[in-house]
């Protein structure tokens, strides 16, 4: 809905960053800003009223952790290699859209896992100019890896040499040496990267390599950060081990990803450095709140690899849960959910113990900052974007609530929004949390 002026009469307002539910509040957008905010706004003649008096009223969620270049998870693997470059970009398209629909107006694509090309940015530049509707996309459309990484996908035909071989050098920020990766920086910087992502160990999802490898040799970690910081780019990486994760704090890492295997020093450490972590959850849910039926819907790999380090990844949980680092919210749903579902995360945060407020600060006002966008998303505040959220269920109680928005605003315009529940599974849910 167009239209300069529009006030919205909110039930209780969550701010972004005070952790408490405003009563009574309103919010005056005028185009795509927020011109005020409070128990009384001006009301400029022919402005839109937008009645969520029965919901909680948010800013823009935000996920931090995203690979937007798939359809559907259960063929993840196979879209590899079996789609277009063309195809990966309508995935990102269609993700971007599919995410906005659900209350997240901001998303952050941290390297293609089936792309090799630089589709993302193409998206990302139809959806700021209104061409296309959708999420504001943040994005490092590749990451930085070594042969044989979690970053080569090619892994999976590593009984073909040849055919490997051919695979892994379509991927650009595949390489070796520090001369290598000084020259990957600079041309993800010319072709338009908003950061940079480091694959710094191995996984959980790929075949052939484990989360505790180091996978890129401290000379070229060093390259990397330093050529990045030398453009004015931030850097994080995907990483697991209290060894690694010490290793780049010190090489001067802006952030990291997963954490899951850390240790209280590596936890002090991330805390007096203000590293930020987004620690994505809920890949590791089956593993952490034991549930051996539901790790059957994880890839043979995903699954091994998750029974073996189970002990290892309660315990960083604990670790992280009970820090105070910057923590972010981020999904890197690669199995299980699709890629868009990302109100699922809160359901984890909330099962590991987590305040509802941490989790919806998480994935507000400190996802802004890690972002580099905290002067105009990220909260309720005058002259930031009017990106708004609305949910009729309980934030406070009700783990599932993030999947089911009610209203979504993205710089002054409403969006249609779209449940990740399904009938039955809705009324079921709801039963459940009265009986709370």
């Amino acid at each position: 809905m167009k239209g300069r002026y529009k006030i919205i009469r909110c039930g209780q307002l969550y701010d972004g960053v005070t952790a408490e539910w405003k009563p009574g509040q309103s919010i005056l957008v005028d185009g795509g800003r927020i011109a005020a905010v409070g128990a009384q706004v001006p009301e400029p003649e022919n402005a839109l009223e937008i009645d969520l008096r029965d919901c909680q009223v948010t800013p823009g969620m935000i996920d931090a952790h995203m690979h937007m270049d798939y359809i559907d998870w259960h063929t993840v693997r196979e879209e590899v290699y079996t789609t277009s470059e063309e195809a990966k970009t309508l995935a990102i398209a269609r993700c971007a859209r599919m995410a906005l629909a659900r209350g997240f107006t901001t998303v952050r694509h941290v390297g293609g896992i089936t792309s090799n090309g630089y589709g993302v940015l193409d998206v990302k530049e139809a959806v700021e100019r209104g061409y296309l509707p959708g999420a504001r996309i943040v994005a490092a459309p590749v990451f930085l890896c070594t042969a044989g990484s979690h970053g080569d996908l090619s892994q999976g035909f590593a009984r073909n040499p040849q055919l490997s071989g051919l695979l892994q050098r379509q991927r650009p920020g595949l390489g070796s040496g520090r001369d290598f990766f000084a020259n990957a920086v600079r041309e993800q910087v010319k072709y338009g990267t908003d950061f940079l992502k480091i694959m710094a160990t191995g996984g959980f999802f790929t075949p052939y390599d484990t989360p505790v490898q180091q996978q890129l040799s401290d000379g070229e970690l060093e390259t990397i950060i330093t050529t990045a910081h030398e453009l004015g780019k931030t850097v994080t990486a995907h990483v697991y081990t209290n060894e690694l994760m010490q290793k780049l704090i010190r090489l001067g890492i802006d952030g990291m990803e997963h954490g899951s295997l850390m240790n209280e020093e590596t936890a002090a450490m991330i805390e007096e450095r203000g590293i930020y972590l987004v620690p994505t959850f809920s890949p590791y849910e089956e593993a952490v709140h034991y549930d051996p039926e539901r790790l059957k819907d994880k890839q043979p790999e995903f699954r091994r690899k998750l029974e073996l380090y189970r002990e290892a990844l309660q315990a960083g949980r604990e670790v992280i849960c009970h820090s105070k680092i910057r923590l972010g919210y981020g999904t890197d749903f690669v199995a299980v959910h699709q890629n868009y579902e990302s109100g699922y995360e809160y359901e984890a945060w909330m099962n590991s113990g987590m305040k509802p407020f941490e989790a919806l600060r998480a994935a507000t006002s400190t996802n802004a900052g890690i972002l580099g966008l905290e002067d105009c998303i990220g909260t309720v505040e005058v002259g930031k974007y009017a990106d708004i959220s609305a949910w009729k269920r309980d934030l406070m109680k009700d783990p599932k609530a993030l999947l089911d928005c009610a209203f979504v605003m993205k710089e002054g315009e409403i969006y249609e929004t779209e449940s990740c529940l399904g009938e039955g599974e809705d009324e079921a849910i709801l039963s459940e949390v009265e009986e709370r």
